[in-house]
C-alpha cells in the first residue's frame, strides 16, 4: 500500500491502516506500507511503525515480501 504521496495522516487514516493489516494477518498475509518522512513521523508518534510494516519505497517493501 502506498502512502507517499500524502502530506497528512489522522487518527481515522491510522485506524484504517491498522485494520488493514489486521485482515492481512487473519487471512494469513502480510501488508508493507510505503510512506514518506510526513506519515512515518506521525506514525512513529503512536507507536506503530513496526505493526504497520513502513517501508520507504516500493522496492523495500516488495524485497520485505518476498523475505516473508
Amino acid at each position: 500500500m502506498g502512502l507517499s504521496q500524502i502530506d497528512f495522516i489522522d487518527s481515522s487514516g491510522l485506524g484504517a491502516l491498522v485494520q488493514l493489516v489486521k485482515k492481512a494477518q487473519t487471512a494469513g498475509g502480510s501488508l508493507q506500507v510505503v510512506t514518506n518522512a510526513r506519515v512515518t513521523q506521525t506514525v512513529k508518534l503512536v507507536r506503530l511503525e513496526k505493526f504497520l510494516s513502513l517501508q520507504s519505497s516500493m522496492e523495500e517493501a516488495l524485497e520485505g515480501l518476498e523475505n516473508k
